[in-house]
Protein backbone atom coordinates (compact mmCIF):
# COMPACT_ATOMS: atom_id res chain seq x y z
CA UNK A 1 0.00 0.00 0.00
CA UNK A 2 2.86 2.32 0.80
CA UNK A 3 4.40 1.80 -2.68
CA UNK A 4 1.11 2.58 -4.45
CA UNK A 5 0.64 5.78 -2.46
CA UNK A 6 4.16 6.88 -3.43
CA UNK A 7 3.47 6.08 -7.08
CA UNK A 8 0.24 8.07 -6.97
CA UNK A 9 2.04 11.10 -5.50
CA UNK A 10 4.74 10.86 -8.22
CA UNK A 11 2.05 10.72 -10.92
CA UNK A 12 0.26 13.71 -9.42
CA UNK A 13 3.56 15.64 -9.37
CA UNK A 14 4.25 14.74 -13.03
CA UNK A 15 0.76 15.87 -14.09
CA UNK A 16 1.18 19.14 -12.18
CA UNK A 17 4.59 19.77 -13.78
CA UNK A 18 3.10 19.07 -17.23
CA UNK A 19 0.15 21.39 -16.54
CA UNK A 20 2.47 24.20 -15.37
CA UNK A 21 4.72 23.64 -18.42
CA UNK A 22 1.74 23.83 -20.80
CA UNK A 23 0.54 26.96 -19.03
CA UNK A 24 3.90 28.66 -19.55
CA UNK A 25 3.97 27.54 -23.19
CA UNK A 26 0.45 28.95 -23.72
CA UNK A 27 1.37 32.27 -22.09
CA UNK A 28 4.54 32.40 -24.23
CA UNK A 29 2.57 31.80 -27.44
CA UNK A 30 0.08 34.54 -26.58
CA UNK A 31 2.95 36.93 -25.83
CA UNK A 32 4.67 36.08 -29.14
CA UNK A 33 1.47 36.53 -31.16
CA UNK A 34 0.86 39.96 -29.62
CA UNK A 35 4.50 40.93 -30.21
CA UNK A 36 4.43 39.75 -33.84
CA UNK A 37 1.19 41.64 -34.44
CA UNK A 38 2.75 44.89 -33.24
CA UNK A 39 5.85 44.11 -35.30
CA UNK A 40 3.72 43.78 -38.46
CA UNK A 41 2.07 47.14 -37.73
CA UNK A 42 5.48 48.74 -37.21
CA UNK A 43 6.78 47.24 -40.46
CA UNK A 44 3.71 48.48 -42.31
CA UNK A 45 4.04 52.03 -40.97
CA UNK A 46 7.78 52.05 -41.79
CA UNK A 47 6.97 50.91 -45.32
CA UNK A 48 4.46 53.73 -45.74
CA UNK A 49 6.94 56.25 -44.35
CA UNK A 50 9.67 55.03 -46.71
CA UNK A 51 7.27 55.29 -49.64
CA UNK A 52 6.40 58.89 -48.72
CA UNK A 53 10.09 59.74 -48.43
CA UNK A 54 10.69 58.10 -51.80
CA UNK A 55 7.97 60.25 -53.38
CA UNK A 56 9.61 63.42 -52.04
CA UNK A 57 13.05 62.16 -53.02
CA UNK A 58 11.88 61.45 -56.58
CA UNK A 59 10.39 64.91 -56.94
CA UNK A 60 13.73 66.45 -55.98
CA UNK A 61 15.96 64.06 -57.93
CA UNK A 62 18.05 65.50 -60.79
CA UNK A 63 16.05 63.52 -63.37
CA UNK A 64 12.82 65.29 -62.35
CA UNK A 65 13.66 68.55 -60.61
CA UNK A 66 13.50 72.00 -62.09
CA UNK A 67 16.89 72.94 -60.68
CA UNK A 68 17.67 76.56 -61.49
CA UNK A 69 15.74 76.51 -64.78
CA UNK A 70 12.89 78.60 -63.46
CA UNK A 71 14.61 81.47 -61.70
CA UNK A 72 16.06 79.92 -58.57
CA UNK A 73 16.18 76.65 -56.76
CA UNK A 74 12.72 75.22 -56.05
CA UNK A 75 11.78 72.33 -53.81
CA UNK A 76 9.26 69.75 -55.07
CA UNK A 77 9.34 71.24 -58.54
CA UNK A 78 9.25 68.89 -61.53
CA UNK A 79 10.33 69.97 -64.99
CA UNK A 80 7.59 68.97 -67.44
CA UNK A 81 9.97 69.12 -70.42
CA UNK A 82 12.42 66.76 -68.69
CA UNK A 83 9.60 64.32 -68.00
CA UNK A 84 8.56 64.18 -71.61
CA UNK A 85 12.13 63.43 -72.69
CA UNK A 86 12.62 60.95 -69.84
CA UNK A 87 9.38 59.19 -70.81
CA UNK A 88 11.04 58.02 -74.04
CA UNK A 89 14.08 56.64 -72.15
CA UNK A 90 12.34 55.14 -69.13
CA UNK A 91 13.45 51.58 -69.98
CA UNK A 92 17.01 52.68 -69.06
CA UNK A 93 15.76 53.79 -65.63
CA UNK A 94 13.24 50.97 -64.99
CA UNK A 95 15.04 49.45 -62.01
CA UNK A 96 16.88 52.60 -60.94
CA UNK A 97 14.06 53.93 -58.75
CA UNK A 98 13.00 50.60 -57.25
CA UNK A 99 9.27 51.15 -57.83
CA UNK A 100 6.69 49.56 -60.12
CA UNK A 101 4.72 52.64 -61.18
CA UNK A 102 5.32 56.40 -61.41
CA UNK A 103 2.56 58.70 -62.56
CA UNK A 104 2.15 62.47 -62.44
CA UNK A 105 -1.35 63.99 -62.62
CA UNK A 106 -2.05 67.68 -63.08
CA UNK A 107 -4.49 68.78 -60.40
CA UNK A 108 -4.93 72.46 -61.25
CA UNK A 109 -5.82 73.60 -63.82
CA UNK A 110 -7.36 70.25 -64.68
CA UNK A 111 -7.82 69.86 -68.42
CA UNK A 112 -9.49 66.45 -68.43
CA UNK A 113 -7.85 63.05 -68.39
CA UNK A 114 -5.62 63.29 -71.44
CA UNK A 115 -2.55 61.04 -71.31
CA UNK A 116 0.63 62.85 -72.30
CA UNK A 117 2.42 61.90 -75.49
CA UNK A 118 4.46 63.85 -78.03
CA UNK A 119 1.28 64.67 -79.93
CA UNK A 120 -0.75 65.85 -76.93
CA UNK A 121 2.04 67.75 -75.09
CA UNK A 122 1.51 70.28 -73.39
CA UNK A 123 -2.30 70.00 -73.45
CA UNK A 124 -2.45 66.87 -71.32
CA UNK A 125 -2.94 66.05 -67.66
CA UNK A 126 -1.60 62.52 -66.99
CA UNK A 127 2.04 61.53 -67.44
CA UNK A 128 2.53 57.78 -67.09
CA UNK A 129 6.26 57.68 -66.67
CA UNK A 130 6.80 54.09 -65.50
CA UNK A 131 4.43 51.13 -65.40
CA UNK A 132 5.87 47.63 -65.01
CA UNK A 133 2.40 46.01 -65.30
CA UNK A 134 2.70 44.04 -62.05
CA UNK A 135 0.52 43.87 -58.94
CA UNK A 136 1.17 47.06 -57.00
CA UNK A 137 0.51 48.35 -53.52
CA UNK A 138 -1.72 51.43 -53.13
CA UNK A 139 -0.01 54.53 -54.48
CA UNK A 140 1.69 57.08 -52.26
CA UNK A 141 1.50 60.64 -53.46
CA UNK A 142 2.75 64.13 -52.86
CA UNK A 143 1.88 67.50 -54.32
CA UNK A 144 4.48 69.12 -56.57
CA UNK A 145 4.82 72.05 -58.95
CA UNK A 146 4.95 70.94 -62.57
CA UNK A 147 6.73 73.69 -64.51
CA UNK A 148 7.58 74.24 -68.16
CA UNK A 149 8.57 77.03 -70.51
CA UNK A 150 5.66 78.45 -72.51
CA UNK A 151 5.11 81.28 -74.95
CA UNK A 152 2.23 83.50 -75.89
CA UNK A 153 3.79 84.36 -79.24
CA UNK A 154 5.77 87.37 -78.01
CA UNK A 155 7.53 86.39 -74.81
CA UNK A 156 8.68 83.16 -73.22
CA UNK A 157 7.51 82.67 -69.64
CA UNK A 158 7.48 80.02 -66.91
CA UNK A 159 4.19 78.18 -66.51
CA UNK A 160 3.75 76.14 -63.35
CA UNK A 161 0.79 73.93 -62.49
CA UNK A 162 -0.17 72.02 -59.36
CA UNK A 163 0.33 68.28 -59.79
CA UNK A 164 0.47 65.07 -57.79
CA UNK A 165 3.22 62.53 -58.15
CA UNK A 166 1.94 58.99 -57.49
CA UNK A 167 4.40 56.19 -56.77
CA UNK A 168 3.47 52.52 -56.32
CA UNK A 169 5.71 49.71 -55.20
CA UNK A 170 5.40 46.12 -56.33
CA UNK A 171 3.17 43.90 -54.18
CA UNK A 172 5.35 40.92 -53.34
CA UNK A 173 2.85 39.34 -50.99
Amino acid sequence: MVGKKGQLKIQQMIFMLLAVTFLFILVGLIFLSVRLSSLKKTASSLGEENAMLLVSKLANSPEFSCGNSFGGSRISCIDFDKLMILKDHVEDYGDFWGVAKIEIRIVYPNEGNVICSKSTYPDCSIIKLLDKNVNTLPANSNFVSLCRKDTNGKIIFDKCELARILVSSEDKG
